[in-house]
């Protein structure tokens, strides 16, 4: 081999492995994509049974039913559809009603939307962006 074909090659090899790296990057996140859905969307949407969503909105008034231990159960609300969520676990100290909220999971056999995370506003004046997007958009929140 002349040394302009082993550059090459090494050139080559390089190339190969940031091609395949870069594959095996794009294909385990593509597994852990959680895709952001608002209750009125959702019922156009085809998702798989077990698949992982984010839900967005508002937390409905007079829905936060506390159960035994730290389960909680709550609709989240778009104001043009209503998707009843349930979590076990500790939610963040600003999570009431009418209040932006993120719930992540996946929805059970029974069409309820089984949350694992749930995320809440951390201020007065911050609503995540997602739902800010989505809820301007419809014409139901405002920012002060």
């Amino acid at each position: 081999m002349t040394r302009k074909q082993k550059r090459l090659s090494v050139i080559a090899g390089a190339l190969a492995f940031l091609g395949a790296a870069t594959a095996l990057t794009f294909y385990a996140l593509g597994q852990k994509a959680s895709f952001f859905y608002m209750p009125a969307e959702l019922q156009a949407a085809t998702l798989e049974p077990g698949q992982r969503i984010r839900l967005g909105g508002l937390v409905e008034k007079g829905t936060i039913v506390r159960g035994q231990g730290t389960k909680v159960a709550f609709s989240v609300t778009d104001m043009e559809g209503s998707v009843p969520v349930t979590y076990v676990g500790i939610l963040p100290d600003l999570f009431r009603e009418e209040q932006g909220v993120i719930a992540e999971g996946s929805f059970g056999p029974d069409g309820v939307f089984v949350a694992d995370s749930v995320l809440a506003k951390h201020d007065e004046t911050y609503m995540p962006k997602e739902v800010a997007d989505s809820l301007k958009a419809k014409g139901v929140w405002q920012e002060n």
